[in-house]
């Protein structure tokens, strides 16, 4: 039964260190653009967008599908920023273990 107590313990620790880890993920900013920094999309190390910048140039009432466009590609290279910094943090918790299950946000 020592062994079940022991994993026990560890399991708690590593818990511990994952909301340390999603905590610290909040505070963190990826930054990503479009259209030649046209368009700029800041998000948390959780993938949340916290900033949308458009420069008025770009808000062309006539073509509001390129901006649209731009926005969509920044939102989205944004977010893949954002999961490739908690892999990354991910990574420095598992010793660089590759487990196979999903991050929990």
């Amino acid at each position: 039964m020592a062994d079940f107590s022991k994993i026990f313990e560890q399991a708690q620790q590593m818990q511990a260190r994952m909301q340390e880890m999603q905590a610290e993920l909040e505070k963190q900013t990826v930054t990503a653009a479009a259209g030649g920094g046209l368009v700029t999309v800041e998000a948390d190390g959780k993938g949340t967008i916290t900033r949308v910048k458009i420069d008025p140039s770009v808000a062309d009432s006539k073509d509001v599908e390129m901006l649209e466009d731009l926005v969509l590609v920044a939102v989205n290279e944004a977010q893949k920023k954002a999961g490739e910094l908690a892999k990354g943090e991910m990574g420095k918790l598992t010793g660089g273990l590759n487990l196979p299950f999903k991050l929990p946000f």
